[in-house]
């Protein structure tokens, strides 16, 4: 007996491509806490069927990025900071056992890490800052050789995109944050893992206090924006 199975597409999956595509946007500020999303709207200006749009909100509001709205669509969630504490609590422990452990092997993080980070705090493109942020930080996830971490630490990235999209429009501290990156990764190369897990403790710490400052300014001022 013959089995009959449909032949799959090489395409790429659409549903994937609406739901990153959407939340590049929330998380750089296009689309703004508060602001309504209508399927049919993104579904022409992705220039798609409306089914894999429907399926990529339905996984952004799983995921706590959207909320039912009165009516038709969804609203961008708000930005939480007491949310955003508390996940850089959670990644602050699972970046000091990670720095730990790659200083354990001595390993040597790809400097074109750094000179990629410095290049985009220097720019404007919020999505490039971010990125690159992450690939430093994903990178030393893989040198600990402990892939738990990455996947652990990775669930909640996407809402650290989001509130550092928030902060990193207007802040002052991108050169900094390489410097913290680059003496973090020198201390890991040396294999100092006392020095790298304080180094990665306390760079997480002032990231997390810069963007609740940060975070509390553009709540603010949005709330100004709204009275007027």
């Amino acid at each position: 007996m013959t089995a009959h199975l449909v032949k799959l597409e090489a395409a790429p999956d659409l549903v994937e491509q609406v739901y990153h595509s959407l939340l590049d946007a929330i998380s750089d500020g296009s689309l703004a806490p508060g602001w309504r999303i209508t399927q049919e709207d993104i579904a022409e200006k992705l220039a798609v069927s409306r089914q894999p749009v429907l399926q990529a909100l339905g996984l952004l509001k799983k995921d706590g990025f959207v909320l039912d709205a009165p009516g038709r669509g969804v609203l961008v969630a708000p930005l939480d900071a007491d949310a955003v504490a508390h996940i850089y609590q959670v990644r602050a422990a699972l970046d000091a056992l990670a720095a730990r452990l790659a200083a354990a092997h001595r390993a040597r993080l790809d400097p074109r890490l750094i000179e990629q980070g410095r290049k985009a705090a220097r720019g404007r493109n919020v999505k490039a800052m971010i990125d690159a942020d992450l690939a430093f930080h994903r990178a030393i996830y893989a040198a600990s050789n402990n892939p738990l971490i990455e996947r652990s630490a990775m669930q909640h990235w996407r809402h650290l995109r989001r509130v550092m999209g928030a902060a990193l429009q207007q802040s002052k501290q991108r050169e900094t944050v390489w410097d913290e990156h680059e003496a973090i990764a020198k201390a890991i190369a040396a294999g100092d893992a006392d020095r790298a897990a304080r180094l990665i403790e306390q760079h997480g710490q002032r990231a997390s206090e810069n963007l609740a400052e940060r975070l509390s300014h553009v709540l603010k001022t949005r709330e100004g924006d709204n009275a007027s």
